[in-house]
C-alpha cells in the first residue's frame, strides 16, 4: 500500500476528478462485475455458507498491486493501471461492505454470515489509507525516494508471491488437497479468468484503445488477495473459517498463472502490432508536421523566383492572403 501509494501523483488525481474514466472502470470492474461473478459462481457450485463467504469476500476485493506490474509487461497504461488501482482501494472502505451485505443475503441463516464482522471488514480496510496518504506525501515531497520505493515495493511482491508459492506447496500442499473441495479449484481457476474478459469488454464498450484495454482487463481480474487474506484471519473465527482462508492464496496462484499466460501470449504474438500502431502513429504526427511546413512556407511567401531563357531572373509579386 505505501509503494502504491508513492505512484500516486496530486496532479494526476486532479485529472481523474475532472475526467473520471479510472474511478468508473474501477468501480464498475470491482463493485459490479467481480462482486456479481463471485456470488454466481457461489451459487453454480453450489458452495456451503463457509466456502462461499470466502469466495464472496475475495471477489469484492479491491483491485492488487500484482495489475500494476503485469501492465507494465503487456505495455499498458501504467496511469490508468495506478488510478484504478488506488481508487478501488478508496471504494472499497464503503462498498467492499455493502457488497458483502447485500451478496450474503442468500446464506443469511447461517452462523458465519449472521457474524460476518462488516465493521471490522471496514476497519481493516480504513488501516490501509494510512501507508497510502504516506505514500501520496512522500510522492509529493520526495520524488525520487517515491521512484525507488514504488520498484521496491513491486518486485518485492513478484518475489514474496513466488516463495509463498513454494512454501505452500511444499508444506500445505497435502492439506490444500484434503481439505479443501473441488469445486473451490474450479471457482479458483474460473474467477480471475473471466475477470480478466470481463475487464476486456468493459474496456471496449468504452471504446478505449488496445493499451488500455489490457490495463483494464488486468485490473479487474487482478483482487487484492493480500487484504482478503488479512480480513479472513483478523475478523472471523478460525473455528467456523476453517482451512477456506487459505482460498485467497489459491485464488493468488491462478490468477498469477493466468496473468502469467497473458503477458507471455502478448510477448509472442500481440507485441509486433503494438509496435506497428505506435509507428504508425508517429508516422502519421511526422505527416501532419511536413503538411503545417508546407502551408506556413505557402502562406509566408511574398513573391517566387522564375528564371527566363537568356539567365535572367526575375521577381514576381505574388499576392498573400492575410
Amino acid at each position: 500500500m505505501l509503494g502504491l501509494g508513492c505512484a500516486v501523483e496530486l496532479g494526476q488525481l486532479g485529472q481523474q476528478l475532472r475526467r473520471p474514466v479510472g474511478l468508473l472502470l474501477a468501480l464498475l470492474g470491482q463493485f459490479v462485475a467481480m462482486p456479481l461473478l463471485a456470488f454466481l459462481l457461489a451459487l453454480i457450485f453450489a458452495l456451503d455458507e463457509v466456502a462461499a463467504v470466502a469466495v464472496l469476500l475475495c471477489g469484492c476485493c479491491p483491485g492488487g498491486n500484482l495489475s500494476n506490474l503485469m501492465s507494465v509487461l503487456v505495455d499498458g497504461d501504467m496511469n490508468l493501471s495506478i488510478i484504478m488501482t488506488a481508487s478501488s482501494t478508496l471504494l472499497a472502505l464503503f462498498l467492499m461492505p455493502l457488497c458483502l451485505w447485500v451478496y450474503s443475503r442468500h446464506w443469511i441463516n447461517t452462523t458465519l454470515v449472521q457474524l460476518l464482522p462488516l465493521g471490522a471488514v471496514s476497519l481493516t480496510l480504513g488501516s490501509t489509507l494510512l501507508p497510502i496518504g504516506l505514500g501520496v506525501l512522500i510522492r509529493y515531497r520526495h520524488p525520487r525516494a517515491a521512484d525507488l520505493l514504488v520498484k521496491i515495493s513491486l518486485w518485492s511482491l513478484l518475489v514474496t508471491l513466488v516463495i509463498l508459492f513454494i512454501l505452500t506447496g511444499t508444506m500445505l500442499g497435502p492439506d490444500l488437497i484434503a481439505h479443501i473441495p473441488a469445486s473451490v479449484y474450479a471457482i479458483a481457476v474460473l474467477m480471475p479468468l473471466a475477470g480478466y474478459a470481463l475487464g476486456y469488454g468493459l474496456a471496449t464498450v468504452f471504446k478505449m484503445p488496445p493499451h488500455c484495454r489490457r490495463t483494464v482487463s488486468l485490473e479487474t481480474g487482478c483482487q487484492n488477495v493480500q487484504l482478503c487474506t488479512a480480513i479472513l484471519k483478523l475478523t472471523f473465527p478460525p473455528g467456523l473459517i476453517g482451512g477456506m482462508y487459505m482460498f485467497p492464496l489459491l485464488y493468488a496462484l491462478f490468477q498469477s498463472a493466468e496473468a502469467g499466460l497473458f503477458v507471455l501470449a502478448y510477448k509472442m504474438y500481440g507485441r509486433d502490432s503494438y509496435k506497428q500502431d505506435t509507428l504508425g502513429e508517429e508516422e502519421d504526427t511526422d505527416i501532419s508536421y511536413k503538411k503545417l511546413k508546407e502551408e506556413e512556407v505557402a502562406d509566408t511567401s511574398y513573391g517566387t523566383v522564375t528564371t527566363e531563357e537568356h539567365n535572367s531572373i526575375q521577381m514576381e509579386p505574388t499576392q498573400t492572403a492575410l
